[in-house]
Parts: C-alpha cells; structure tokens; sequence
C-alpha cells in the first residue's frame, strides 16, 4: 500500500548503507513497517561501539566547555558577595540593570551566529565564541564603574548567545532522537556543577588576600584564563563532522550516517537557507514550545542569577552562604541526570517536563511561604526541590523541539530562538528581585512559581494537541504509526508532510 511516497525518489545512497547493518528481510507493508523503509535488524553491537566513540571523544570536552561557559555567565553573584558592587559603587536598580543588559545581546545575536554555525561548522565556530567570551571575562578584571561593567556584560551576552543551541544543534548531528537528552544532561549538567564549583571556587579564591587585587578580580583572571586554554584545545580537538570523524572505521561511518539519516536528520548535508529556516515558526506548536521557553526560564534564570541571593536570607553570612549553595546544585546535576536518562529509556518528553517544573515549583512556593531562619532546616530543603527541575525541564523542552525538527535548517534556528528565549526570562527574574524586598525576595518567588505554573499549562497543552494530531493523521491514512514508524530522511518539511508524526 503507497501512501504518496514515491518510492523511486528515495535516495539510493541510503540502501546502499544498509549493508553496514543485519538486513534480514524487506518489508514495505506501510500499515506495519512505515512508509516504505524497509525493516532493519540494527548490528547493536556495531551501534554501541559508535556511540561509545562519540562519547568519549565528545562529551568530556563539550561538558568542560559548558562548565566554563556557565562559570563565565553566573560568576557575577558570586562577586557580589565580594562586595564588587560597593567596589565599583554600584547602587540600587544598577544592579539589576547591569544583569538585565546581559540578555538583549543573549537574544538578538543567538539567531545570526547560529546560521554561522551552521555555514561554518559548529566544531568551528564553538570554540571561538568560547575564546572571544574567556577573553572578556579576562578584560573584565580591569572594569573600573558601572559603565564598564555594563559594557563587558553586553560583549559577554553577544558571545555566549549561540554557544547553548550550537551544542545542541552540534550533538544532534552526532546522536539519535532517542539517545539525544540523556548526552544533552550529561553537559549541561555541568551547568550546575558550576554553580557549585563557583561556590567553592569563590570561598577559595576570596581568603586569597592581595594589595593590587579584590577577590572577584582573581575570580575573573583564574575563570576567563581557563576558559581561553580549554578554547583553543577544543578547535583542534572536536570532530567535524559523522562524515569526517577519522576515529571511526569505514564501517562505524557508515552505519553512523545510516543512523542519523533515519532518525535524527532529514539531510546531514543541508545548505544553509534563512528562508527554509523560518518555516519552523508557521506551525503554531513551534510558537508555543516558545512560550513554554520563556516560562521555564524564569525559575532557572532566578536560581542561576539570584540562588546565593535567596540562601543568604538564612542569616548565614557571606563564607557559608557560598558553602551553602553547593548541595543544592550538586543535587539539581544528579536530578537533571535521572530525568534525562528516564526520558530517553521511556521515550517520552512532555511528562518528565511537568514533574521536573512541578518541583521546583514547590520549592519556591515552600521558601517563600515559612519563615526561613526560624525553620532553617525546612527552608534548605525547599532549596533542593528548587534545583530538582529547574535545569531539567530546560533540557527536555530544547530536546522536544529538536527531537520534532529533522530539517537541519530549522532545527539549527528553532534552538538559537527557543534557547536565547529562556535565557532572556532572565530580564523577568532580574527585575523582580527587587533591593527593597531583601533579604527574602517573597514578591518575585511568588512570581516564580506562577510562571512554573504557566509552564505546566503550556506543555499539558502541546501534549494533547500532539496526542490528538497523531490519531487523527492514523485515521486519514488508515494506520497505526508513530514517530519511530517515519525515517527522518522523508520528514523535512515537518509537520505539513502527511505522514509526519509527532514524539511527545
């Protein structure tokens, strides 16, 4: 039975990859087997000895480029409770005004540089944006007033802006949907690690007592130095590309391509095309993914930007509140982890999304509603279930989309507006912590909480439409796939192709 699918087009190369893989038999049934993709017995062995490869040459690297990377962005509280604020004599609103400024250039650059990766090779172009923002943290140990510190988070907020949706964009052309979120937790783990690491760091750094230097200047020169190094090893050192990854044999490379052309990219080859790109944006799924993007980033940029800002309220002073926000965010890594991995073993997105916001919407709910310091003990642990989805749910939402976006073009720009989107939730969170409801902050964890809310509604909302939309295109066509049923290669018009279907 054909269902529209000329099965002459199809292109040759990929049948004759299939010889890398145990063919035991053709089968074109469609109503069992798909739309014309013949039934493979995948060589698993084969298949786990390509993704063993990929993980040891990659991810160990990208993680330490990610923990970086978060070190360089957030450092900034940290050097507030150095006193960098009185330092520069940075007063009231200026203080969330120079955390604010970091966002506009996060959002309006992320778009561009994104096609530049895509023209130029995420193994490219990643590493430079990574040199040029450890090179201004480096500049920033000479900022001397607020002006100048306004200035270096602009330039800091215009290099960091495409480095997030890059690796994702870059992983995606390595892994398979399934495998996708579990190797995005391991990296963006390192996101939490950071904001324990730069606790500690900064306990370490800031008993370093010099006459020519504050702390949060040898916080800035150890950070951004170290970024600059692992910058220049990482452009030598990333893969390319499946095509041109010289560790694998000609037999890994091309069951790997095979891999990738049935269930991550319609084409691994495609040209950028700005125009092709933002078709992404006229189904209306890809707008509210948006929306979910901004509710999401509200909780996680609040604790990204104001966690040793909300654990100071327990009235433990500048030492044992950098202390303090260590297990927390050691938790939310081991947390962000566990969803990702149940995510990818289940195959399911949306659900682990809800229960990873829910969560850390009680924790902000709870914090806010005790008195902290007479109940020290409830409130810390409240400080736990806030990082228990916070980094979670923003992981499971970009691989959603991503899971849902085989076209190269569109995925690579769905990710560099969805993820700068998060990130400039960011301005929401900066500017409802205000100096006059310190040392609590209950307005803006209320405010918090309600956007995690306004998440949980927006994701349920997706969810059913893709249930929905599923049964209906089976209905029409008389079968019962789903997304596993549709090879990636035959989807890259997405949505409005028939035999599309949705993985929720």
């Amino acid at each position: 039975m054909n269902h529209g699918i000329n099965h002459s087009t199809m292109d040759p190369k990929l049948h004759d990859t299939v010889d890398v893989v145990s063919l035991e038999q053709r089968a074109t049934d469609d109503k069992e087997h798909g739309p014309g993709e013949p039934v493979r017995v995948l060589d698993h062995k084969l298949e786990r000895r390509i993704c063993w490869k990929f993980d040891i040459r990659i991810l160990p690297l990208i993680t330490v480029m990610y923990l970086f990377n978060a070190l360089d962005k957030g450092n900034i509280s940290n050097a507030k409770t150095d006193k960098l604020d009185v330092d520069l004599g940075i007063k009231g609103q200026e203080w969330n005004n120079m955390l604010s400024i970091f966002y506009i250039p996060f959002v309006l650059c992320a778009f561009p540089l994104s096609l530049l990766i895509k023209r130029y090779n995420a193994a490219n172009v990643i590493p430079c944006l990574m040199f040029t923002f450890g090179s201004i943290t480096l500049l920033a140990v000479s900022v001397f007033n607020y002006g100048s510190l306004m200035a270096a988070r602009w330039f800091l907020g215009v290099c960091e802006s495409a480095f997030f949706p890059g690796i994702i964009y870059y992983l995606s052309t390595f892994y398979r949907r399934g495998e996708l979120a579990r190797r995005l937790s391991i990296f963006y783990a390192a996101a939490n690690i950071a904001n324990a690491f730069s606790g500690l760091l900064a306990f370490g750094v800031f008993q370093i007592k010099t006459e020519r230097l504050h702390g949060w200047q040898i916080l800035f020169l150890v950070e951004g130095g170290a970024t600059v190094i692992v910058a220049v090893f990482a452009f030598f050192y990333l893969p390319r590309t499946v095509e041109k990854a010289t560790f694998l044999t000609e037999e890994e490379r091309e069951c790997a391509i095979w891999r990738i052309r049935t269930d991550s990219s319609s084409l691994s080859t495609e040209k950028v095309s700005l125009m092709d790109a933002i078709k992404v944006f006229k189904h209306p799924v890809a707008i509210a993914w948006m929306f979910e993007e901004i509710f999401i980033g509200v909780p996680l940029n609040s604790i990204n930007n104001w966690f040793p800002q909300i654990i100071e309220s327990l009235g433990k002073g500048t030492v044992m509140t950098n202390l303090y926000t260590v297990a927390p965010n050691v938790w939310g890594a081991v947390a962000l982890i566990f969803w990702c991995f149940a995510s990818d073993l289940l195959r399911v997105r949306s659900i682990f999304i809800v229960l990873a916001v829910a969560s850390t919407l009680i924790g902000f709910v709870v914090f806010g509603c005790i008195d902290t310091q007479a109940h020290i003990g409830v409130a810390y642990f409240s400080c736990f279930l806030m990082t228990t989805g916070s980094s979670a749910s923003s992981v499971l939402t970009s691989t959603w989309y991503n899971n849902n976006t085989p076209n190269e073009n569109r995925r690579v720009v769905i990710s560099a507006v969805g993820v700068p989107l998060a990130n400039a939730a960011g301005l929401i969170s900066t500017n409802i912590f205000r100096a006059k409801d310190a040392p609590k902050y209950v307005p803006a964890l209320g405010i918090t909480a309600g956007f995690g809310g306004a998440a949980i509604i927006a994701v349920a909302s997706i969810l059913i439409f893709m249930v929905l939309d599923n049964r209906r295109r089976n209905r029409a066509q008389g079968v019962s796939w789903t997304y596993r049923d549709v090879p990636t290669y035959l989807l890259a018009e997405g949505p409005s192709n028939p035999n599309y279907r949705w993985m929720y």
